[in-house]
Formats: structure tokens, sequence, C-alpha cells
């Protein structure tokens, strides 16, 4: 190891911890806040409009501006100040939620202006997931970011718990206009927790290693020299653009040529496309596959379609949690070379296509949901290690085109997917889909068992 890389790996380990807790409690905060306010916002828009077409905008203009935008978050990432672009979205994303909050308590909303604000949210994302991603190993040596991976993977699925459960009371409780304002009370809460955050940064000036921090001015990552939110903001959007078509490019020529980041973004794209697809047609499933079968829990019990969904969705964040929460405890021990990780993809892929076909043939319900628990579980097992490989095997000048390359990949598997197995549903038994699904899941986790095995470059 260079005294370079000895006196950067140092200035990682100092102080990680409060840096890692101070990124997770940002991004906590950041996402309950916005997952409760989609869920009232799709909420409000079936029960005014009760209408398929309507909840289809919803979500395309919900979920395919972040695949498209990550195009250029993922190189924003490498050339820009990180914590600015974790930040920044936040705080756009906050001023437009208060404009529709404004709007709504003026009786001035409609379905056109709620589409742009879900464009807008969903964009942002587009820029601030690559960054987050990148981020971690600027606040974490590169031995703890499994653990890192799966914590956040833990407080993803708990978010997903509580998200619904959250959003459910406030819409009894309150007008919309107010909901609103809990996702702009995280935002606010979140950016001040990530902008306490000092990073060490190595710098090499003259033969000399200098280290900086963030609050000190300094970028985190980028070829082009320090970019703090101000100059994000004042860029040049067609430079940008020239120049990310450039770096994307350069990324998918990198991503490609390495063996594990090729098989976790592919294996991550694939496996949104053959298993998480059908996944979004459980409502139709439970209420073709389950409809007159009751389950009593003791505590609940299950009679209607709604409440059967509820208990679906609840079933698979609890193995989630469950998956991340074990991750998190003897993944940094088990799994501390890539080639492990690699495993432990494949094995993860292998399982949810082995649950998803689960869930297409049992029909009991308790069995079901018992399915449902491990299909949680597995993508825990993907979820980390997957992250943790594309964190620790890329370049640190291409951390944010990998991450950017995969959000875009695996959030366009799932709509396409959806085009395919949505009209399948139609024309054959639901049931028929799941097994589908599932069996061709399976030659995807074999794929990605096969480049674990190729030798990989040393990360420069």
């Amino acid at each position: 190891m260079s005294q370079y890389a000895a006196q950067a790996s140092t200035a990682l380990e100092s102080g990680w911890k409060r840096r890692a807790a101070l990124l997770l409690t940002g991004q906590a905060f950041s996402l309950l806040g916005s997952s409760v306010v989609q869920f009232a916002i799709w909420w409000w828009i079936v029960m005014q409009t009760r209408t398929g077409s309507a909840m289809l905008l919803a979500t395309l203009f919900g979920v395919l501006p972040q695949s498209l935008v990550s195009i250029f978050g993922g190189p924003m990432a490498d050339r820009y100040n990180r914590k600015a672009l974790i930040i920044l979205p936040d705080l756009i994303i906050a001023g437009v939620t208060v404009l529709l909050s404004v709007s709504f308590a003026l009786n001035w909303a409609s379905l056109s202006l709620i589409f742009i604000v879900l464009l807008i949210r969903s964009a942002g994302g587009g820029i601030q997931q690559p960054a987050v991603q990148s981020f971690i190993p600027d606040v974490v040596p590169e031995g703890k970011l499994l653990r890192i991976n799966a914590v956040y993977g833990v407080i993803d699925s708990a978010n997903r718990i509580a998200a619904p459960a959250l959003a459910a009371v406030l819409v009894n409780l309150v007008p919309l206009w107010a909901i609103l304002l809990v996702d702009v009370t995280t935002a606010v809460i979140g950016v001040s927790f990530v902008a306490m955050i000092r990073v060490p940064r190595a710098t090499e000036r003259n033969g000399a290693v200098e280290y900086a921090a963030e609050s000190q001015g300094s970028a985190t990552a980028g070829t082009d020299g320090p970019a703090g939110v101000a100059e994000v903001a004042a860029a040049n959007p067609v430079a940008i653009l020239r120049r990310t078509f450039a770096d994307l490019k350069v990324g998918l020529v990198y991503a490609m040529r390495h063996a594990h980041i090729k098989g976790v973004i592919l294996g991550d794209a694939l496996t949104c496309f053959v298993a998480v697809a059908p996944m979004n047609l459980t409502l139709l499933l439970m209420t073709r596959e389950f409809d007159g079968i009751d389950l009593n829990l003791g505590f609940i019990n299950l009679t209607t379609a709604s409440d059967k969904l509820a208990a679906n969705e609840l079933g698979m964040s609890v193995g989630m949690l469950l998956g991340g929460a074990v991750m998190s405890a003897i993944g940094p021990k088990l799994l501390r070379k890539s080639v492990a990780q690699m495993y432990a993809v494949a094995f993860g892929i292998a399982m949810v296509g082995v649950t998803v076909i689960g869930l297409g043939v049992v029909r009991d319900l308790m069995l079901y949901l018992v399915i449902d628990v491990l299909n949680g579980v597995a993508s825990a097992v993907c979820v980390g290690p997957m992250r943790t490989v594309m964190q620790s095997e890329s370049d640190e000048s291409m951390v944010g085109r990998v991450f950017g390359l995969d959000t875009m990949l695996s959030t366009l598997g799932m709509p396409l997917g959806m085009l395919i197995f949505a009209p399948l549903a139609d024309v054959i038994p639901i049931a028929w889909v799941f097994v589908a699904g599932g069996l061709l899941t399976l030659p995807v986790a074999w794929y990605v068992l096969m480049l674990s095995r190729k030798d990989v470059p040393v990360r420069a």
C-alpha cells in the first residue's frame, strides 16, 4: 500500500461511526417523509379518479424520471460535490412540495400539477440516489461498507413498514395539504444531518498529502476541482449534457469490462425485469386466487382483499428487515472478499426466483405469507453485497457512474417487465406469470455465479 493510500485509509478510519450515523439518520428522515407523501398522493389519485389510467400515469411520472435522470446523476456524482448532490435535490423537492401543498389548501390543485410534482420528485431521486451510494465510501472505511449497506437496507425496510401505516393514519386525520408538509419537515431535518458531515479527503500536491474537509470548501470527488452547492446549481446545462454522455460511455465501458461490477449491475436489472415486475401484480393474485379465503392470525383477521394486500406488503417488508439485520450482523465476518459477496448475490437472486415461484403455486394463505417473508429476506441478501461490490471494486472516480448505471437499468427493468407481464396476466392464469418470472430468474443467478469466478482488475 502506498503512503498516499495508507494515509487516506487512516483518515477514513477516524470518526467514521459519527459520519455514518449522521448520513444514515439523515437518509432515514428523508426516506420516511418522501414515502409517506408518495403514498398519500397515490391514494388521493385513486380515491379521486378511480381509474387505472390515472394510476398508470402516476406510476410512470413517479418512476421513469428517476431512471432517465440517473443517466446524468451518476456522472455528476463523480464530477461534483457528492454532499451537495444529496442536499440540493432534497431542497428542490421540498420547494415544489410546498407549492403543491399551497395549491391544495387554496383548491387550485389538479392532476396535471400533481403529475409535474411527481416528475420533479422522481427526477430528484435520480440525482440523489447515485450520490448517496457514491458518498458512503467517502465516509466509511472499505472494511465497514457491507455492514453500513446492510444497515441502510434495514432503514429502507423499516420505512416500507412505517410509511404506509403512518400515511393511512394521517389520511384519516388531516387534509392532504398538511400531509405534504411532512415531507418538507423531514427533508429539512435530513439535510441538516448530512450538512454536519465532515469528509476527510486526500489530495496530492507536489508529492505531499493534504487532508481537507467539505465544510472548508473542498470537493468530495470530481476531476474538475471543488464544486459546492452553488457551483452545482449554477453549472452550464449544455456543458453538463455534453460531458454526461461522454462520462456515461466511459462508465458503461468500465463496468462491462469489470466482471463483478457487470455481474451485479446486470443481475440487478434482469432480476427487476423478470421477478420484481410480477411481484407488482400481487393485487391481482390476491383478488383472483385468494378471494373468499380468510386467515385469522390471532391479532387480526384477514378477510378483505385490502387486508390481504396489506399483509403481503408487511410480510415482504418484515423479511427485508430481518434479512438486513442478519446481513449487518454476520455479513462483514462471512463476506469479507468480493468473491464471497458475489456468491451471496447469486444465492439471493436464486432465492428470489424460488420464492416468486412459490408465491404463484401455493394456495394456502398462511404458507403464502411465510414465502412472502422469505422473499423479503432473499431481497435483503442481494442488496447489501450488490452495493458493497460496486462501492469497493469501482475506482473512486467511477463510483457515481457505476451507481447511476445500476439505478437507470434497475429502475427501467420494472416498468419494462410490467409491459410484458401485466398483459399476460389477462391472458393466462396469474399464477403462471409468477412461475414464469421465478423460473426466468434462476438463469440470472447462474450468470452472476459464473462472473464471480472471473478475475477482476485491481482498483486504482
